[in-house]
């Protein structure tokens, strides 16, 4: 699966679960760390779980696992690492803090609506 097909297959989990604010930013250009970042926000840690939960479910359903996830525990920003697709889930005011859109605006802004 190439990243494309993969940040696909997220972006479908993420909206299932109703996650607030998809973002997917091509980072390719920018960085060797991978093609893409997704971020998306839940209401409460339960949610950002139940995210990450869909996004592996959906993803090892086509054989593919996660190299790494960190933060699941805390619930309050989830790192999925599926190395050339790296999945930020944040509770929404840990989100607003670390506003990590802001830091990688020189990415290339995806429309959602093309990957849905």
């Amino acid at each position: 699966m190439d990243s494309l097909q993969a940040a696909k297959v997220i972006v479908k989990a993420l909206d299932s679960k109703k996650a607030e604010d998809i973002r997917v930013i091509g980072i390719g250009e920018l960085s060797v760390i991978g093609d893409y970042f997704i971020i998306a926000s839940g209401r409460s840690g339960v949610q950002v779980k139940a995210l990450a939960d869909e996004i592996e479910t959906k993803m090892s359903e086509k054989g593919v696992t996660p190299k790494r996830i960190e933060g699941y525990s805390y619930a309050n920003w989830v790192i999925l690492d599926y190395i050339d697709v790296i999945v930020h889930l944040f509770h929404s005011d840990t989100r607003e803090f670390y506003s990590l859109e802001r830091l990688w605006s020189d990415g290339e802004q995806i429309d959602i609506a093309n990957l849905l």
